[in-house]
């Protein structure tokens, strides 16, 4: 591991995504020429901007963590590869966090083709292993033509291309239940203090204000992220990313303190501490938006992904469930990015046209039209997305072009910042059993981040 990372952070403009306030052109974020019909045994559908070779025979295995309605539909795009090159991909489910399920395979001699790494610094320990190869210039083109240079520049290790992000995360915004907002007379707040006061009303009608998946520990680290960006601003959180400062920096206890506000009202937190540590990720959405007239809350926070959950909650995302972008603590909103990104573990052919294929708007058009997805890919057409609330977000996140901030967890070494049960993970779930233990979250999370950085 290392104590710096190679990637890059930007601060990024706040852009409202708040359902019914903002009307959108739907209109192709990409203007891209269709490319000349090819011949030389390439593979290439009509009006397709992604040339592929004849792959017929070969067998190619694509590693992630992905379960449920994720997988199942990324394997549609896998599907789609298959009929187009003729090559057979198995997709391999992946235990979290993946860089250690895949050093268990690369021991054994049979690592994937494909990984799909959710860490920058993953993608860093993979390199450093010598398990990830250069992507070819094919892949790279793709990524030249339909990326931003953020994005690009976040596969990048040492100047070389790595890694193609093929998903992408807002992941700084709250979802509400919107009967349960009218209910309460609220409105959608803009600052941390409307927010409290908004959860105040919501529980004064009747309801718990806040459903948190604290049993998965990620959910958390997003929560602090977003606090400190807006709160300490984006220097301090690159220099906390890199631990170029400590733990027990006094911004880290100010975002804490800040964070205990809502944390320490055990009345406001759906199952109250206890309940939230032992509460799923999955549940924590799914339950803001099922019992009729008395949810289990009102409000859940997290990235644009939870439409998937709530859309298995039976509820109809832009009428039942509405969002709005995590409240302002400072003097600007925050915005956290986060992304799955594709690595070559086995250099090939195959893999290195898989990996183009991921680069592609084709790709990335199939998994957005099936929902709870969101590309990078700036030339998917917005017209992709099944409803408002999704395009509304996808269209913040190319808007941004360069201007994001990607997760800090994300940033930091897989030990600290990626572990279930341990580094970031418990502490902060350790800190939502008792956050009145600011002090001593901060020495803890200090220990653990010297420990993994310095290994």
């Amino acid at each position: 591991m290392r104590s710096t990372l190679r990637t890059p952070i930007f601060r990024r403009a706040l852009v409202a995504v708040a359902v019914g306030s903002l009307a959108l052109g739907l209109t192709s974020c990409g203007d891209d020429k269709k490319d000349e019909k090819s011949g030389g045994g390439e593979s290439k559908s009509p009006a397709s901007s992604v040339q592929l070779p004849k792959l017929n025979g070969e067998s190619l295995e694509i590693a992630a963590v992905w379960t449920g309605d994720e997988q199942k539909n990324f394997k549609q795009v896998l599907a789609e590869f298959e009929k187009r090159t003729g090559a057979k991909v198995t997709f391999v489910p992946a235990q979290d966090p993946i860089i250690n399920f895949l050093g268990s395979k690369v021991a054994g001699g049979a690592p994937p083709d494909v990984a799909m790494l959710p860490q920058p610094g993953a993608i860093k320990q993979a390199v450093d292993k010598k398990w990830a190869k250069p992507l070819g210039k094919e892949a790279q083109a793709q990524l030249t033509k339909n990326y931003s240079k953020g994005w690009q520049d976040l596969g990048k290790v040492n100047g070389t291309q790595y890694a193609a992000y093929y998903k992408a995360a807002n992941k700084s915004l709250v979802w509400y239940n919107t009967a349960v907002f009218e209910n309460a007379a609220a409105k959608e707040p803009k600052t941390w203090k409307e927010f409290l006061s908004t959860a105040q009303a919501i529980y004064d009608s009747g309801v718990t204000p806040v459903s948190i998946g604290g049993a998965d520990g990620w959910p958390l680290t997003d929560w602090f992220e977003n606090v400190y960006l807006s709160q300490a601003g984006p220097e301090k959180y690159d220099q906390l990313a890199k631990h170029q400062i400590k733990w027990t920096d006094p911004s880290v206890k100010q975002a804490l303190t800040t964070l205990a506000q809502l944390w320490g009202k055990s009345d406001f937190i759906a199952g109250g501490n206890k309940g939230a540590v032992q509460t799923e990720f999955t549940k924590s959405v799914e339950q803001t938006f099922t019992g009729g007239d008395n949810p289990k809350a009102g409000m859940v926070y997290e990235g644009d992904f939870a439409q998937v959950n709530i859309e298995q909650s039976k509820a109809k995302i832009g009428t039942d469930a509405k969002v709005f972008p995590f409240p302002a603590v400072g003097a600007d909103a925050p915005v956290v990015s986060g992304g799955d990104a594709a690595v070559i573990l086995k250099d090939s052919k195959a893999s290195q046209a898989l990996v183009t294929w991921l680069a592609s708007p084709e790709a990335a058009t199939i998994q957005a039209k099936l929902g709870g997805y969101l590309s990078p890919n700036k030339s998917v057409d917005l017209s992709a997305y099944p409803n408002e609330v999704q395009r509304t977000i996808a269209k913040s996140l190319i808007d941004a072009g360069d201007s994001f901030r990607f997760d800090m967890s994300d940033q930091t070494p897989q030990a600290f910042g990626g572990t279930p049960g341990k580094g970031e993970w418990k502490a902060l779930q350790d800190f939502l059993m008792n956050p009145k233990n600011v002090a001593g979250t901060q020495s803890t999370l200090e220990a653990e981040a010297a420990k993994a950085y310095k290994d």
